[in-house]
């Protein structure tokens, strides 16, 4: 039971880096690399902060800025500059990992003697329970564990939420139609590289963001954290559309969280069923690969068999 209240939480916290997924890839059809690095960069920005004993909400806040300056990065090497997006968010990763160091002053930053939602999770786990443990199905329970689970439930209910909304306003309807139909938009005299700007900003601010409670929850931040991120990302999202066959905007934000969720459920299998974890990159790009080429192959199969049907 711990092993999978552990691996829900884990999942909803990188939801969050499945939603901005699904802004940059989805909305913009940017594979945005940026993601490895933004969420390194909440994580260390918020680390720091809580040792130096700043309110994790502050800290966390925090670590959403920078994803939101990270992305801005990305946004104007491509709009202002126009640089490939691809190598745009090569470059912005690449100068993230010596900013990362610098704001950490080192390779690992341990939360032990900081205060922060895990802390406060704890102790509204022994106000709720009055005791360290819970019996949940039978199975005992860390108080802690159950009140993290439940407030990372509560985050990724509202920032999907809130981008849902965000994206039936005016300005999210037109940062979407940018996205889709970027010389449409412009013929209407509509600045489509400012839109991209701002998608891109908030799609690592919530990369960022899911940094920031991840680290809190493990309780370090590490320099090596981000690397494979954007694929995990891409996992996620993919699975999402899997599961909910349909592109419409509610349901790939649904879709998203829950293929962020099942995705770490798979992972969390493969891992207690033996699997090495020095394979588990290698094993996620191999998922990413046969999602994204198997719906080819499979139109492709069908093609041939609809065409040898004799007509009645």
């Amino acid at each position: 039971m711990t092993l999978l209240i552990g691996a829900l939480t884990i999942g909803l916290i990188l939801s969050l880096l499945a939603l901005g997924v699904y802004i940059s890839y989805c909305v913009f059809d940017i594979a945005d690399i940026t993601t490895d690095g933004s969420i390194t960069l909440g994580a260390s920005i918020c680390a720091v902060l809580i040792v130096h004993g700043v309110n994790p909400l502050l800290a966390t806040l925090a670590g959403f800025a920078g994803g939101l300056a990270a992305g801005t990065v990305t946004g104007i090497l491509q709009a202002k500059f126009h640089i490939n997006a691809l190598l745009s968010g090569i470059l912005v990763m690449t100068g993230l990992y010596s900013v990362n160091l610098h704001v950490m002053g080192k390779s690992n930053v341990p939360l032990l003697s900081g205060t922060s939602f895990t802390t406060w999770a704890e102790r509204l786990g022994q106000a709720w329970f009055g005791q360290p443990e819970v019996d949940l199905l039978g199975w005992l329970v860390s108080s802690r564990d159950l009140v993290t689970l439940l407030g990372a439930l509560g985050v990724s209910l509202l920032a999907g939420l809130a981008l849902y909304w965000f994206f039936r306003t005016e300005l999210g309807t037109a940062m979407r139609a940018a996205g889709d139909n970027p010389q449409m938009i412009r013929a209407l005299g509509v600045n489509v590289e400012r839109y991209r700007i701002l998608g891109l900003a908030l799609a690592n601010g919530l990369t960022a963001l899911s940094g920031a409670l991840l680290a809190q929850y493990q309780g370090f931040a590490d320099a090596q954290m981000g690397i494979g991120m954007m694929v995990w990302g891409l996992a996620s999202v993919i699975i999402g559309e899997s599961l909910t066959g349909s592109r419409s905007l509610g349901l790939a934000i649904y879709g998203a969280v829950a293929g962020s969720v099942l995705f770490r459920m798979l992972v969390a299998m493969a891992l207690r069923w033996g699997l090495n974890p020095n394979d588990l990159k290698l094993v996620t790009a191999l998922f990413v690969f046969a999602a994204l080429v198997l719906p080819h192959l499979l139109q492709r199969w069908k093609r041939p068999a609809a065409v040898a049907q004799p007509r009645s």
